[in-house]
């Protein structure tokens, strides 16, 4: 069989192109009914995807000309959508993250693209969604000429869904690997319906780790009293840990607790949980109280850490 001419590839890849593009709606002024074309979301994503990052390194993650990643920017940081500070050691850089009003901002179009997707998904039959995938995978292998520099996860607010998450992998893992009961399930259960029910936006968050749609961690930051914040419900999946993530979580209640007013933040762990009080001395908590105490079918030692934010 005679080989194909380049030139018929050419047109087959174009046609493709062409069909994926108004299929996916790249083609609309404004991406999933947003107010943001399909540029200004894919910046929104990338920082999503970093704790701080600098316009050069995005200009390369995404291969944007400089002067139109720039006008971006520009626009972004009007809409306070973007937060911008110099670096502390090179005055000709800025490090970009998102917004409070960001982050929002990005959970909306994260839902509204997960949710049109498994539109699309619905509509074709379970044995070809597989297929489907198989060929997107290998098309993204294909013409992957390097490895992408970015974290290998985002950082989201909590969407539907997500608390039954954070139940079911609390009882489970903690079951797994430390043996407690169906009562340690039970008080997350409670911990996360009291979050729902008197969820305050302004001083309250969740932020839930996710990699590739699937769920690998998340915390809580509640309001304790005017002054004082309480972290909850620190989780990294074990085939996540070793990421960072536990930091980055950790490290996005003390940036919130600081904006939200809070004078300190307070938390309640056991001392055979390791990984998370090693986090927490890190962080600059202090040990102010341990207790024994019998719970979740075993004998242990409570214990209640603080930061200073006034520090």
């Amino acid at each position: 069989m005679p080989m194909p001419d380049i030139s018929e590839h050419v047109e087959a890849m174009r046609r493709f192109n062409r069909f994926y593009t108004r299929r996916i709606g790249v083609l609309n002024e404004h991406l999933l009914r947003s107010r943001f074309s399909l540029a200004e979301a894919r910046v929104i994503y990338e920082l999503a995807n970093h704790e701080e990052t600098t316009a050069t390194a995005l200009g390369n993650q995404l291969g944007l000309d400089t002067g139109y990643l720039s006008r971006i920017l520009q626009n972004l940081i009007k809409q306070d959508l973007i937060d911008k500070k110099p670096s502390d050691t090179d005055g000709r850089q800025s490090f970009l993250s998102l917004s409070k009003k960001g982050q929002e901002a990005f959970a909306r179009l994260n839902s509204d693209s997960r949710s049109e997707t498994e539109t699309v998904l619905n509509n074709i039959p379970e044995q070809d969604q597989d297929r489907l995938i198989e060929a997107m995978h290998t098309i993204e292998g294909l013409l992957s000429a390097r490895t992408e520099h970015r974290s290998p996860y985002l950082l989201r607010y909590h969407q539907p869904g997500d608390m039954g998450w954070v139940i079911q992998r609390h009882g489970m893992l903690y079951h797994q690997e430390y043996g407690w009961d169906e009562q340690f399930e039970a008080l997350v259960a409670e911990i996360a319906a009291k979050f729902i029910r008197k969820y305050d936006p302004k001083r309250e968050r969740c932020w839930i780790a996710e990699k590739n749609g699937v769920n690998i961690g998340s915390v809580f930051l509640v309001k304790k009293s005017k002054t004082a914040a309480q972290l909850r419900l620190l989780l990294v999946e074990p085939k996540a840990r070793g990421m960072g993530i536990g930091k980055r979580l950790v490290g996005e209640c003390t940036r919130f607790a600081r904006q939200a007013g809070y004078r300190k933040i307070m938390l309640w762990t056991n001392s055979i949980l390791h990984a998370a009080r090693h986090i927490y001395e890190q962080k600059g908590f202090r040990l102010v109280q341990e207790e024994p105490h019998h719970s979740f079918g075993h004998d242990l030692v409570g214990q209640n850490w603080e930061l200073d934010l006034h520090v």
